[in-house]
């Protein structure tokens, strides 16, 4: 078995990473650091949670260990989607850098801008950047990229997910062509895929995993959920949460419950935190403060529940996690992945649950179709009880039909019931009847539709004589 120390790495990065307690390479880490220290070019394709940082970290550090950088001119640069994943690199650099004597700078949104530029002008060794924050910097004049010698991308398909490609290009474009690149992803899409055509040259390809796969160590289940009505559907999903969270006990020692919508981020983290749940949240909206308060109470345990939009599901590493909860399906199917892969780190063993309802199936079945497995149905804890057969009445006897020919025996019945005298009541001969007005005829037509069907309803005795007399009769008067 492949061990740190055969890796040819910087004598002084081994120390830190036995302090850090590592003696065994992943097999990312194992596959793609003897080529970046060779000088190759390298596309890292892994699912995660299996240390890709370190697959770029280690070998970058070896090969900076000599020489010096110069004020505004950084010798080399990592992009990173998030704030929250760019500070996590910044903490790898700092933990296998411990014995040498490297600058790094850290350029993310949030901070000072002049805190950031005084770092900048010293010269700095390692600059860990988010691309927005990158480009401010180089056009005020501040940043120079022409003596970048080695080049991290790392979680490109999130770069593509959150529209940071162009800046991706426009950025290889300002640093030299015989820079080193290193390109770390969990999924290959097309676009990806030819931006590394673009910009890689002949790189080192590490694959170690087939893309788009969970961790084997992540237990994962999914509770099909149908609102009683549409308009109570957030509150009774939140109450479901809330028994599946119970349901897990002692062995949910922390948990990050994912949602789609910073709104209904804010919503569950303010309900959790009103039935005395131990609850926080953190999306792109909240101050960076806040952001990485949040963030260090939960990876330190004083928070449990970390409410979260997808700014926090690439890339962070908190080891111990031993719950995820999609609140929300994900719109990307690979958001999944990167979701669950929370859970379950280092060889761990983790469990992730997912809310479906009923508009977001077509999705849930995407996700299936994408990891190629059946995710386990389990029961719903607060599902409405059905009440028995011989509890059900039928739904005509609590609510009378409207239908009128239903009800026109009863009529018959009262008409029966009617006092003898009155059903005896001589009727006046029918020439001696007078014509009924017109809304007293539209009454009697209506029971005579239910009185006898063989009954024969004309003119009768009130036949005009020229309808009667014959045609010849006609035509002679």
């Amino acid at each position: 078995m492949t061990k740190f120390s055969d890796l040819s790495l910087n004598p002084k990065v081994l120390k830190a990473i036995v302090e850090a307690g590592y003696e065994t390479p992943t097999p990312i880490q194992a596959g793609a650091i003897p080529s970046a220290l060779e000088g190759k070019d390298v596309l890292g394709i892994a699912q995660t949670g299996t240390g890709k940082t370190a697959s770029f970290t280690l070998p970058m550090l070896s090969m900076l260990a000599r020489g010096r950088a110069r004020a505004r001119m950084p010798r080399s640069l990592v992009l990173c989607p998030t704030r929250e994943l760019a500070a996590q690199v910044a903490e790898n650099f700092d933990t296998y850098s411990k014995y040498l004597k490297l600058s790094r700078a850290l350029l993310i949104g949030g901070v000072s801008f002049k805190e950031q530029e005084t770092i900048i002008d010293k010269g700095v060794d390692v600059l860990i950047a988010t691309p927005g924050r990158l480009l401010d910097h180089f056009e005020r004049g501040k940043l120079i990229l022409s003596d970048v010698k080695i080049m991290v991308v790392d979680e490109a398909d999130r770069m593509l997910d959150m529209g940071f490609i162009p800046d991706i290009e426009r950025i290889f474009g300002l640093t030299p062509f015989t820079r080193q690149t290193l390109f770390f992803s969990a999924t290959m899409a097309p676009e990806i895929e030819r931006i590394t055509n673009t910009f890689l040259s002949n790189p080192e390809r590490v694959e170690v995993a087939r893309q788009a796969t969970a961790s084997e160590t992540i237990e994962q289940g999914v509770v099909m959920f149908k609102a009683s009505r549409r308009d109570r559907e957030g509150s009774e999903k939140r109450k479901l949460l809330r028994a599946l969270i119970d349901a897990e006990g002692d062995k949910c020692t922390n948990a990050i419950i994912f949602c789609n919508r910073k709104t209904d981020v804010d919503i569950t983290a303010k309900s959790l935190k009103k039935y005395g749940y131990d609850a926080s949240p953190i999306h792109g909206d909240l101050e960076q403060s806040q952001r990485t308060k949040t963030l260090d109470g939960f990876r330190n345990g004083e928070i449990r529940l970390l409410i979260a939009s997808d700014v926090a599901a690439r890339g962070l590493d908190v080891p111990a996690v031993s719950h995820v909860f999609n609140f929300d399906v994900p719109g990307h199917p690979e958001d999944y992945v990167h979701r669950i892969g929370r859970t379950g780190r280092a060889g761990r063993e983790g469990k992730a649950i997912t809310l479906c309802s009923g508009r977001d199936e077509k999705q849930f079945d995407a996700v299936e179709k994408l990891i190629q497995k059946d995710i386990a149905r389990l029961e719903n804890p607060v599902a409405p009880v059905v009440a028995s057969d011989s509890a059900q009445e039928p739904r005509e006897d609590k609510k009378p039909s409207r239908n009128r020919r239903a009800r026109q025996p009863e009529k018959a019945e009262v008409k029966a019931e009617a006092p003898a005298e009155v059903a005896a009541k001589p009727t006046p001969p029918a020439h001696d009847a007078q014509p009924n007005p017109p809304q007293e005829r539209s009454r009697n037509r209506g029971r005579e539709r239910g009185g006898d069907k063989n009954k024969v309803v004309g003119l009768g005795d009130h036949l005009p004589g020229f309808i009667a007399m014959s045609f010849e009769e006609r035509k002679v008067s």
